[in-house]
């Protein structure tokens, strides 16, 4: 399976109705197992771009279609930034909500919920309801929860921002530990660099609006344990890389 963006354009109507272009020809694809990460500049229309892959947005022009499906339509799973679970139901209710909505047996349900929530590390709090949990078991739900429909895509829209640090930097270990088992393609979304370089097989960098592909780079480095010292000059390589093409841009931004 092949996730094909092609010729990409949005275009919204601003409050003073005016035609305001949100991202312009835009061209890549995700191979399978492929983890590809979006960054750029505020306002640069990466979370718009990613929610039109999602089909959450409708493109204004271009086309975002799956190859290799054979006629089937794609699963899709999103995690955005606010984690948005359901504060009456347990992290076992939670996760299983997809799956209720697709109506598969109790059986295959169960079995399903226990795996996923064993990969994300919370089957000792299965029983816990979110105001329990700390902001990072919070996202492991809502990732356990995208992963327990077994997506074709995995889409994640900042799913870290919000986090202190520390957490942000266990959640990154344990999404590469978590990508290792399932090898989903993935497009995430993010406004930091080092997160880009230690995830990505490949970094798509857009320019301030309207967004627009700037370079896309493939990361030379080993999926796991990229982070250790004997890569640190090359890892540092790749993150300055990328901060010089959305410098300029980034400086504009902060002036709006």
């Amino acid at each position: 399976m092949k996730i094909v963006i092609e010729n990409v354009g949005k275009t919204f109507t601003s409050a003073k109705k005016e035609q305001v272009t949100a991202l312009e020809d835009i061209n890549f694809s995700i191979d399978e197992k492929e983890f590809v990460v979006l960054v750029g500049p505020s306002g640069c229309g990466k979370s718009t771009l990613l929610n039109i892959v999602g089909g959450l947005l409708s493109p204004s022009s271009g086309s975002v279609y799956f190859e290799g499906m054979m006629d089937k339509e794609p699963n899709l799973a999103i995690v955005f930034q606010e984690i948005a679970l359901f504060p009456w139901r347990t992290v076992y209710q939670n996760v299983i909500y997809g799956l209720e909505e697709k109506k598969v047996s109790k059986q295959e349900l169960k079995e399903k919920a226990d795996f996923y929530i064993d990969m994300v590390g919370l089957t000792e709090f299965k029983d816990a309801y979110p105001k329990q949990l700390s902001g990072g078991m919070k996202q492991r739900v809502g990732i356990g929860r995208a992963l327990a429909v077994e997506p074709d895509l995995l889409l994640m829209d900042e799913p870290f921002s919000a986090l202190d640090a520390q957490t942000r930097t266990l959640m990154q270990e344990e999404l590469l530990t978590i990508w290792n088992r399932t090898q989903l393609s993935t497009l995430y979304v993010t406004h930091n660099i080092q997160e880009a370089v230690y995830l990505a097989d490949r970094v798509i960098v857009l320019s301030r609006h309207p967004g627009q592909i700037k370079s896309i780079i493939d990361i030379d480095l080993p999926k796991m344990g990229r982070g250790e010292e004997q890569y640190r000059d090359k890892f540092e390589r790749y993150a300055d890389e990328i901060w010089q093409l959305i410098r300029n841009d980034a400086v504009e931004a902060l002036k709006e």
